[in-house]
């Protein structure tokens, strides 16, 4: 058997890595998108081969990301619950849509995913599947009794490693969850989940990585011209650059201005409430510019 599985070189997908190996004898090739999280992917490929994966793929989609993904849902208007720009949700069906691709060259029978089964990120990656290649058998390992019994801590996850010599970086508490891409970073879990824990606060102001706090922020205004055609972002400030270059662009001028924060409880699809903090900069000039653009132009 061979199975797909979508790795970032962390604790879980290692982990996750050595598990499907074990438990389902199976050849286990990995997958990385880069699509902008900005990590350090140098080394991946002797980390994957050391955890057991017969073959790696890393894969910059950065620019399919931006102009297929990113740019089709700003001209559709997209926010969930009046706020969030779908960082993560839009970047999965793409990364799903890689893993199959790659389990069709490599003749895979399965792919698999670190998704737990609380949130959102499961729906994502299966959904996409079973349009593309319902053919393809999705395994969830946090969703698999066995697992969950095994590792039921980070402790455990830990202790694995070590017993099998897969290098990880890693600490038995960690105080949120990071998940970064091109259009945002989202923060969620540990920490967070205290309604009462101002993310805020400039005590806090670390925790953030794309953008400075609007007490950081520049007194004086930075006035910036979007060209759009056919819906698109096409230039900025007069110079005529690529989605991607829009994209980098636009999270620079944002983070330095203190565009983009959002600190929000969103519903979940199974039901249940999550708290996220969001950076958004490039997006959430995007997003406005767009509307601005629809109020000329277009009729209620």
């Amino acid at each position: 058997m061979k199975i797909v599985l979508a790795y970032s070189g962390g604790l879980d997908t290692s982990v996750l890595l050595a598990w499907l190996k074990e438990t389902y004898r199976a050849e286990v090739i990995a997958f990385c998108a880069d699509i902008g999280q900005d990590e350090e992917l140098h080394g991946l490929k002797a980390k994957a081969a050391r955890t057991g994966a017969s073959k790696i793929y890393i894969d910059n989609l950065q620019e399919e990301f931006a102009k297929d993904f990113i740019f089709p849902m700003m001209r559709a208007g997209a926010i969930y619950e009046g706020q969030y720009f779908l960082g993560t949700s839009i970047a999965r069906p793409l990364i799903a849509k890689r893993m199959v691709e790659i389990a069709r060259k490599e003749k895979a029978q399965a792919i698999a995913h670190g998704a737990t089964g609380k949130g959102n990120d499961q729906v994502r990656f299966e959904l996409t599947s079973a349009a593309l290649a319902p053919d393809v058998e999705v395994i969830a390992p946090w969703r698999d009794e066995r697992f969950r019994k095994r590792f039921p801590g980070r402790a455990e996850m830990i202790r694995y490693c070590e017993q099998r010599k897969i290098p990880v970086q890693a600490t038995a508490k960690k105080p949120y969850s990071m998940d970064r891409n091109l259009l945002h970073i989202s923060y969620e879990a540990g920490i967070l989940e205290d309604p009462w824990f101002d993310a805020f606060a400039p005590s806090n102001r670390k925790m953030f990585t794309l953008s400075v706090s609007p007490e950081e922020a520049p007194n004086k205004a930075e006035y910036v011209t979007l060209e759009f055609r056919k819906g698109d972002c096409i230039a900025v400030n007069g110079k005529k650059l690529s989605p991607l270059g829009i994209m980098r662009a636009l999270n620079k001028l944002g983070g330095k201005h203190g565009v983009g924060r959002v600190d929000m409880v969103e519903n979940r699809f199974v039901g249940m409430k999550s708290r996220g903090v969001y950076e958004t900069p490039g997006g959430a000039i995007l997003h406005f510019a767009h509307r601005q653009m629809e109020s000329l132009t277009m009729d209620r």
